[in-house]
């Protein structure tokens, strides 16, 4: 049953900021835009902003007391926006700024993972001048590759040759200057979303392509959802309990989401954690709220009452 989030009082004057100049900028205009809509027909005092033209500034002149943040990608979720608006004494929704800039960086976030003893696959970093039969030496075929900064599984490839490595990195390096390849998971993807201490249904996502790509992700209405996910209740307790540690250790705090592979042994791998998810009519946080019961309405005031959590975590 649906159970009614009212916004915290006096919630004061919230603006989402939204859209930015990253890759992920159509994106972000989708997520902000029904956050703000949400936010609104909610009756909080709500308004929006894209600091692609006025930065900072802007947002400083609309004299917010709370900032919700739907700005994806690079500018917004790296921790950057996270640390002008804790100077300025703004709480925001999400996690702070170490969490968000590690988040942000899918290698240093498996550093810190691998520290912990929490599993991911094995991946190193790519340069330009790189021995590519090492490479596939060392990790195998097929392997992934892609951009260390960049969301949404821009300039991302599957590598199923040693011929094949070279264009991948010359792709995924058109969106980051640091460039990675990880050993493929053969199996099922998983996504959990993490809302405050409550884990939420996973969701197991089935491409027709099997490649969950932009394309898979944002335009495609042949991806599948599946929820129920089709795990049991012990196995989905262990990934709950999987995907929080692996929130915990870089210090995510608010909400988030965690995206894992399970392998032909049944065996989970942890991929990369997303601070600031997606929140547009093909995401998947909204859809395993929904299937707790939470509307999308009651998931925004229900982030949004998190708001200022960095400061205490």
């Amino acid at each position: 049953m649906s159970v009614d989030v009212t916004p915290p009082q006096p919630v004061g004057k919230v603006v989402v900021v939204y859209g930015g100049t990253s890759a992920e900028r159509e994106v972000s205009l989708k997520s902000g835009a029904a956050v703000l809509e949400a936010l609104q027909r909610k009756g909080v005092n709500a308004s929006g902003y894209d600091p692609r033209d006025n930065g900072l500034v802007g947002l400083e002149k609309m004299a917010p007391t709370v900032v919700f943040v739907a700005l994806h990608g690079r500018g917004g979720e790296d921790g950057t926006l996270q640390g002008a608006l804790e100077l300025l004494g703004i709480p925001y929704t999400g996690s702070g700024v170490l969490a968000s800039a590690l988040g942000m960086d899918k290698q240093r976030t498996k550093q810190v993972w691998s520290a912990v003893g929490l599993p991911t696959p094995e991946s190193i970093m790519l340069e330009a001048t790189a021995e590519w039969s090492a490479v596939v030496e060392q990790l195998g075929l097929p392997l992934i590759v892609k951009p260390v900064h960049e969301g949404s599984t821009l300039g991302i490839s599957i590598v199923k040759s040693q011929a094949a490595l070279e264009a991948a990195y010359h792709e995924a390096a058109q969106f980051d200057a640091r460039v990675m390849a990880e050993r493929f998971v053969v199996g099922d993807e998983y996504t959990v979303a993490l809302l405050g201490d409550q884990v939420l249904p996973a969701i197991r996502v089935e491409v027709p392509g099997g490649f969950y790509d932009y394309e898979a992700k944002y335009i495609a209405n042949t991806t599948q959802y599946h929820l129920p996910c089709g795990l049991s209740a012990q196995e989905e307790a262990e990934l709950a309990l999987l995907c929080q540690q692996a929130f915990a250790a870089i210090g995510g705090v608010g909400w988030g989401r965690v995206d894992v592979m399970r392998d032909n042994e049944g065996r989970f791998w942890l991929l990369e954690v997303n601070t600031v998810p997606g929140m547009t009519d093909h995401s998947l946080v909204p859809q395993a709220a929904a299937h707790a019961g939470i509307s999308f309405d009651e998931l925004v005031l229900q982030i949004l009452n998190t708001a200022g959590e960095q400061f205490t975590a």
